[in-house]
């Protein structure tokens, strides 16, 4: 199933957290789900989560496992001409959501077994047996006196790029302003 949902209470809870022999324990597992959301949908939400009383902290657990959430913004566009926002999507491969007795929201991401995981810090994994002596200062120097003139030339490069930027900036917000006279930017 794409949605597992199971509330317990009652002392057999309790294992869980003090408070969920009380209050209870809700635990959902979400898997393999592929869903498209509204914007609108989300931000609606809003008015039925607010209260005038405080409510009582329920602990749970929500498990994510290799999901996909598109979230579109319905909304009408600012400018006519505009084609649109772009989706959004969010693709989980195991995450963990857990609310304790404190009421706070803990987001814990499960590693997943994939092979480049293990070498992401090869540093760590691997003690050095033998100390490095540095390089002599001469070496360096020569070595930073070369590379000079390829950062200097990189620079220049950065430079350009970003000057032309700003001129692409500036003619950009002179045609926006041909059609919305306030805009600011």
């Amino acid at each position: 199933p794409e949605v597992s949902l199971r509330l317990e209470s009652g002392p057999c809870a309790a294992a869980h957290s003090p408070l969920a022999e009380r209050n209870g324990f809700l635990r959902l597992l979400l898997h393999s789900c592929c869903t498209e959301l509204c914007m609108s949908c989300l931000t609606s939400l809003g008015p039925f989560l607010e209260d005038e009383i405080i409510p009582e902290v329920i602990p749970m657990e929500i498990e994510v496992v290799d999901a996909k959430i598109t979230l579109k913004d319905d909304s009408p566009p600012v400018y006519p001409t505009s084609p649109g926002p772009v989706p959004i999507t969010l693709a989980m491969d195991h995450v963990v959501v857990r609310r304790r007795d404190d009421g706070v929201f803990y987001l814990t991401a499960v590693p997943a077994s994939v092979p480049w995981c293990e070498n992401l810090f090869p540093e760590e994994q691997k003690a050095p047996s033998e100390s490095v002596s540095p390089a002599p200062a001469a070496g360096a120097r020569g070595l930073q006196l070369k590379q000079v003139p390829e950062l200097q030339r990189e620079l220049q490069t950065m430079k350009l790029a970003l000057a032309e930027a700003n001129m692409d900036k500036a003619r950009l917000l002179q045609e926006i302003r041909k059609y919305n006279p306030l805009f600011q930017l």
